[in-house]
């Protein structure tokens, strides 16, 4: 997915803490109930797909599931989509995915196309600001909707979306998992305030799993990278551990928050002397240069601002 900013979760999702609270948190019920999650193994890997013309980055698990007496093993495909903008071609995209990934069970003989392919369940994750809007199931695609007996012939694969902003802040406290604080943290990203509450429930939530330091690590990793990502200026490379550093995480927080304060201030300021020289220029009662020192504005701003008004 060449044109997506890496956040980072593609390691979250190499941990099976994580892919449990994703499935167990995120998932309709009936489908975690019937997974033994002791059992979870990584099949990640890339596969290039000449329709995209692109290497691909997915993770891929697989795990026991239960049903009728019967014991199956599932493969989970894990779709990480991050790009800023929805691609209705997502459904085609999951489509040739899930091919290149049944023929690469044929060719690493996990199975044969005589005995079968196994069961697979895709989940999309999306983390975009913008609600998510592409078909669920590629046989939606298809218009004019085709008559009764052309239907068993089209293509159908329906993904499963999670779609993080349609989580409110209570949805997930109401899960209080280290994942939910992540999502939390995603969500909470615009509001530096919220950020540093979202950031203590994630701390919270590390801190009472039994895999405590262990999710520590990856997602303080996670953290540092996100807020990078986010231009915030905030370096965190000496904080090692949301747990044990946690003073210096808020120390540098608070740095952040203050710069903000500080930056709005200025664009505050700005605006003012923009309006007080737009007044003055409507006066015509001083020159440029004198609006220029006036207002503090440089003088090529005045005169931007001179050539938008009317005559």
């Amino acid at each position: 997915m060449g044109n997506h900013h890496d956040t980072g979760y593609k390691e979250l999702f190499s941990y099976p803490e994580l892919v449990r609270q994703l499935i167990e948190g995120f998932a309709p019920p009936e489908v975690s109930a019937m997974m033994d999650f002791s059992t979870l193994t990584d099949h990640s890997g890339n596969y290039v797909t000449p329709l995209f013309g692109e290497k691909f980055e997915d993770k891929v698990w697989s795990v026991e599931v239960a049903w009728d007496g019967v014991r199956q093993r599932v493969f989970v495909y894990l779709l990480l989509e991050f790009q800023s903008t929805v691609d209705h071609r997502l459904p085609i995209r999951m489509l040739h995915y899930v091919a290149c990934f049944y023929d690469h069970l044929i060719k690493t003989k996990v199975t044969t196309a005589r005995k079968g392919m196994p069961p697979i369940f895709p989940v999309v994750l999306y983390s975009g600001s913008r609600r998510w809007t592409a078909r669920e199931d590629i046989y939606r695609m298809i218009r004019p909707e085709p008559p009764g007996f052309l239907c068993v012939y089209q293509p159908h694969l329906r993904y499963y979306l999670v779609d993080e902003s349609r989580f409110s802040e209570e949805e997930l406290a109401r899960r209080d998992t280290p994942l939910s604080g992540v999502f939390g943290v995603e969500n909470a990203s615009k509001d530096l305030q919220a950020l540093q509450l979202a950031i203590d429930r994630l701390v919270a939530s590390i801190r009472a799993h039994p895999e405590k330091s262990r999710l520590d690590e990856v997602i303080t990793r996670w953290l540092n990278r996100h807020l990078k990502r986010l231009e915030a200026g905030v370096e965190l490379d000496r904080v090692n551990s949301l747990v044990e550093d946690k003073a210096m995480l808020a120390e540098n927080l608070e740095t952040l928050v203050e710069r903000e304060r500080q930056k709005s201030r200025q664009e505050g300021r700005q605006e003012g002397q923009r309006l007080t020289a737009i007044n003055l220029l409507k006066l015509g009662m001083l020159t440029e240069e004198q609006i220029s020192q006036t207002t503090g504005l440089p003088l090529a701003e005045v005169k931007a601002l001179q050539s938008g008004q009317p005559h």
